[in-house]
């Protein structure tokens, strides 16, 4: 049945209005972030990783939350995309990376034993041509062992130019800091650039962990990536442990480190603080 000419005009202007109006929600919103970050709205929270011979504290991931002045405390799901879409995640990433060595320099600080740092950095972020000054300046202003900061990058922000990257991660683990590559397996998965690339952990994608014990095909693709990680002599961090039966199943297997809500969610300062305590 034809469609009458009007109508199609209506749905077409209503069609425009929809992308326009999005369009605008989507600049107010980067809008907000740019400020966000001038108003220092954001905070971290922290996840511990467990060394899962011991059970004891080994480091912590750093990671971002949002305290919106009027929408109240906001996950990264709500505007890291966003953020990485406008560009805006470079300053914000700068921010984090600021933020999370200023607090590791707290804890070693405190008498406490050495608690590492792990800090995500994004494929723009890494990519950015400030990225060594970044990193220099927030270890620098904090006074922070450069040992004690981990970066963590996924396989995509190196692939794109890998001979850059390789001078990249040169000059900072020149410095003493350390890098992981995060969510192994779910991207490119180059043995080439394990060879190439200085990184020290590889962290396995929760993807991988959650049918394991039960799960066949995935036990034997953990296990196949610890095998390898041995072979590349890098340390091994599973992410997404939720059970005991996970956690036992990757002690036995030779995994160093579980890092997952059976462990700990993400928590604030003074809960790390109060694990710490505990520990030393």
């Amino acid at each position: 049945m034809a469609i009458p000419l009007d109508r199609c005009h209506l749905s077409e202007g209503s069609s425009r209005q929809e992308l326009l109006d999005r369009a605008r929600q989507k600049f107010l919103r980067a809008e907000e972030l740019r400020k966000a970050i001038q108003n220092d709205e954001f905070l971290l929270h922290f996840q511990p990783q467990i060394e899962l011979k011991t059970g004891l504290v080994s480091g912590v991931e750093a990671l971002v939350r949002w305290n919106h002045p009027l929408e109240g405390m906001l996950p990264p799901s709500e505007f890291i995309c966003l953020a990485e879409e406008t560009g805006v995640i470079v300053e914000l990433g700068e921010a984090v990376l600021k933020k999370a060595c200023h607090q590791a320099k707290k804890w070693s600080m405190n008498g406490r034993a050495r608690v590492p740092v792990s800090v995500n950095m994004s494929p723009k972020q890494f990519q950015n041509a400030g990225v060594v000054d970044h990193v220099k300046t927030a270890l620098r202003e904090s006074g922070l062992d450069p040992s004690l900061l981990e970066i963590e990058i996924t396989e995509s922000s190196v692939m794109r130019d890998i001979g850059s990257a390789v001078g990249v991660m040169k000059e900072l683990t020149d410095m003493g800091v350390t890098f992981a590559i995060d969510d192994f397996g779910t991207g490119y998965s180059c043995l080439n650039m394990l060879k190439k690339l200085p990184f020290s952990r590889l962290k396995i994608d929760r993807s991988f962990i959650t049918n394991t014990p039960d799960g066949e095909q995935d036990c034997a693709i953990v296990t196949a990536i610890l095998d390898l990680a041995r072979s590349f002599k890098l340390q091994v961090v599973a992410e997404g442990v939720e059970t005991i039966e996970q956690a036992q199943f990757l002690r036995l297997a030779g995994c160093e480190h579980g890092q997952g809500y059976f462990y700990s969610r993400p928590v604030c300062v003074l809960t790390i603080d109060a694990l710490l305590g505990n520990q030393y």
